[in-house]
Parts: C-alpha cells; structure tokens; sequence
C-alpha cells in the first residue's frame, strides 16, 4: 500500500534513529531477514516519510521518553494517528487529540473510506 494517498508516514531524525536501533535487535529481526535489508527497508519508509521537526516537548508525558518521541512527532505533525501495537503505552494520547491505533484496525478504517 505504500505510497498511498490515503495516509503520511511522519518521522522525526529521532524517531528514525529509534527505529534503526530497535528493528536490528536480533529479537526483532525475522528468520532469514538480514540487518541490511531491514535498513534498506526503513531507508525506503523514510524516503516516503514526511520529515517533521519537533519545537516543543512534553516530557515526561508518557511512561516510556521513547514513546513519548512518537506522540511529539503526532502532534507535531497534526497527525490524527499512532498506529502501534503497543496501545498501552498511548493511553493519554487523546489528551493530545491524537489516538493510537492498532495496525489491523488503521488497515480496516483505511478500506472503509474507500
């Protein structure tokens, strides 16, 4: 589905950063898939991405400064999503009128407005 016209990937340098360092963690990496085809991969979502700077924080707001990240980068942006699996981790995420959604879900909502 990538690039789609129905949704922006958006990323901050950090957020990019991060997510090179978690997705090469060997229990992150699939059987079979190499450390350079993951990179090959984020370079490709990045080259789609949406670049966004950050001027403001508010951390500590979530549990986890990582996650927090990925909420400056949503609000920064005027995104309306997160999409993650890690719904737990958002929960007061819609204080900042940004709500996390599950990959399933965001694929479904998606289909529906088509």
């Amino acid at each position: 589905m990538l690039p789609s016209g129905d949704f922006e990937i958006v990323l901050t340098v950090a957020l990019y950063t991060e997510w090179q360092a978690v997705l090469t963690r060997p229990e992150h990496m699939p059987p079979g898939v190499t450390i350079e085809a993951t990179l090959g991969f984020l370079r490709y979502l990045a080259s789609l991405a949406h670049l966004q700077d950050v001027h403001f924080f508010w951390r500590p707001f979530l549990r986890d400064p990582d996650d927090d990240m990925v909420l400056e980068c949503a609000v920064a942006s005027g995104s309306r999503f997160i999409v993650t699996h890690n719904m737990k981790d958002f929960k007061r995420a819609p204080e900042l009128k940004v709500s996390a959604i599950q990959p399933g879900d965001f694929l479904k909502l998606l289909r529906s407005r088509s």
